[in-house]
C-alpha cells in the first residue's frame, strides 16, 4: 500500500479546493452576467506558443521547440508521467506514478545496497517512515523532487536552467555557463547540491554532488543517501509534449554499484504553479507531540578508507 507525507496530501488537496472555486466562480458570472472574472492564479490561462490541434488542445506529439541557438528548449510547466491511474472510484489522495512508489521499480534483482543502507531502509519503512524529512517541512532532494506528483516549471536562457518547484515553493539552479563542479570538499552541503549542465548532441547531461547526509531518495521505500552522492541526468525532449529523464544514482557509501532508472515529465499548458508552502507542520507535530526530528548516525566512510 502506498502511503504520502501529510503535506503533500496538502498541497494536492489545495490544488484541487483552488480549481474547485476556479469553476465556481466561473459558473457565478455566468449566472449573475456580470464582466469575466480572471482565473484563480492562471489556472486556465493560455499558454503561448503552444501548437494546438483542430480542437485547440495542445499538441503534445508536435516537435520539440529550439533556442535561438538551435538547442532543445526544455521551457515549460511539467508533471510527472501518472503511469499507474486511479481506481474507477479514483485515487485515495494522489494520482501519482510507479517512480514516486519506487523509482527503482523497473531495476531487475532491487537495489544493490550496502548492508547498512538497506538496515537503515528497512529500519526507515518499519517504523512508517516518520523520520521522513517533509513530515519535519525539511526539504528533500532532487531526486524526489523528479517524482513527485505536483508541478515544476523550467526557465532556460542563456548560461542558466532554473526549476520551480510547486513543491514548498522550492528552487535549483542548473549552470550551463561552462563552470565546473565543485570540489566535494570545497561545498557546504545543500539539500538540492550543485549542478552543472552541458549538451551532448539534443541531450543535456546535468551532473550534481554536495548533498547533505542522511537523505531520502524516495518516501515510500526510504532509501538512504550519503553526502558522497553523485547524481547523474540525461535529458532528451523527444517531443513538444514529453520530456525524458535518465537519473542514475551513483553513491559508493550507500550502493555497491550506480544504478539508473527513467522519469518521463508530460508538459502542462494552460495552467500555472500555486503558492505552496510547508505552513502547518509546527501546529501538527504539537498535536501529535512529535519532537524536533531526531538525527541518524552519520553515513560509514567509503570501504577501504
Amino acid at each position: 500500500m502506498r502511503s504520502t507525507t501529510s503535506v503533500e496530501q496538502g498541497i494536492r488537496l489545495r490544488r484541487r479546493i483552488v480549481r474547485t472555486l476556479a469553476r465556481v466562480a466561473a459558473t457565478v458570472t455566468v449566472a449573475t452576467l456580470q464582466p469575466p472574472v480572471l482565473g484563480v492564479q492562471w489556472l486556465k490561462y493560455p499558454t503561448p506558443r503552444v501548437p494546438r490541434t483542430t480542437t485547440g488542445a495542445p499538441n503534445l506529439n508536435a516537435p520539440a521547440p529550439r533556442t535561438a541557438d538551435g538547442k532543445p528548449d526544455f521551457s515549460g510547466t511539467w508533471d510527472i508521467e501518472h503511469n499507474i491511474g486511479c481506481p474507477r472510484d479514483g485515487c485515495a489522495d494522489m494520482n501519482v506514478g510507479h517512480e514516486f512508489i519506487n523509482i527503482g521499480w523497473g531495476l531487475k534483482g532491487g537495489l544493490p545496497y550496502r548492508p547498512w543502507a538497506a538496515a537503515l531502509a528497512k529500519k526507515r519503512t518499519e517504523e512508517l517512515r516518520k523520520e521522513d524529512p517533509t513530515s519535519f517541512c525539511l526539504p528533500i532532494g532532487i531526486v524526489r523532487l523528479h517524482t513527485m506528483a505536483l508541478l515544476k516549471k523550467i526557465i532556460q536562457v542563456p548560461g542558466l536552467l532554473v526549476i520551480l518547484n510547486e513543491h514548498n515553493a522550492t528552487y535549483r539552479q542548473i549552470f550551463t555557463d561552462g563552470r565546473p563542479l565543485p570540489k566535494l570538499s570545497e561545498t557546504e552541503p545543500a539539500w538540492l547540491g550543485y549542478s552543472v549542465g552541458r549538451w551532448e548532441g539534443d541531450d543535456f547531461l546535468v551532473e550534481s554532488i554536495g548533498f547533505r547526509d542522511h537523505g531520502w531518495l524516495s518516501a515510500n521505500m526510504a532509501w538512504p543517501n550519503s553526502d558522497a552522492l553523485h547524481v547523474i541526468e540525461r535529458w532528451h525532449r523527444r517531443d513538444f509534449g514529453h520530456l525524458e529523464e535518465t537519473v542514475t544514482i551513483d553513491d559508493p557509501k550507500a550502493y555497491l554499484k550506480p544504478w539508473t532508472n527513467k522519469v518521463v515529465l508530460t508538459l502542462q499548458a494552460d495552467t500555472e504553479l500555486l503558492d505552496s508552502y510547508c505552513d502547518n507542520q509546527s501546529i501538527m507535530q504539537a498535536h501529535y507531540s512529535m519532537g524536533p526530528r531526531p538525527e541518524e548516525p552519520a553515513s560509514p566512510a567509503l570501504p577501504g578508507k
